[in-house]
């Protein structure tokens, strides 16, 4: 999936793993996602989000190849990032033949403390 995926991800360093029925996304903490000295930077934040919502959507696709480009983007940001990797978690709330809507959180140790949250619309190309 990580290959679906454009090279930015990889920059983050992201990896994925299966918590139950969730695929998780872990970013950790280095160079390459520092904002301000010990904080996380708002694009790392925003790019794990992404990902975590276009890799479920992928995923729950399964084997069907679908292009998805982004409609519309909302992300709140709700607390700063610091030193700890962070999780990102997506869930699909509308899944049609030509628009997908996901819904995305992120968050470090608390996962009921979120960080960050993205609602995405996206387009659909089958």
């Amino acid at each position: 999936m990580l290959d679906r995926l454009p090279p930015y991800a990889r920059l983050l360093d992201l990896r994925t793993e299966r918590d139950a029925d969730t695929l998780l996304w872990i970013m950790p903490f280095a160079a390459p996602v520092v904002g301000r000295p010990g904080y996380l930077h708002g694009g790392a934040i925003a790019g794990l989000l992404e990902f975590a919502a276009l890799g479920t959507l992928y995923d729950q696709m399964g084997e069907t190849r679908v292009e998805a480009k982004p409609i519309n983007v909302n992300v709140n940001f709700m607390r700063g990032g610091i030193d700890h990797d962070t999780f990102a978690a997506a869930t699909i709330t509308r899944l049609g033949t030509r628009v997908a809507s996901v819904e995305a959180q992120a968050w470090q140790k608390d996962r009921a403390k979120p960080i960050a949250s993205a609602h995405m619309t996206l387009l659909l190309k089958r």
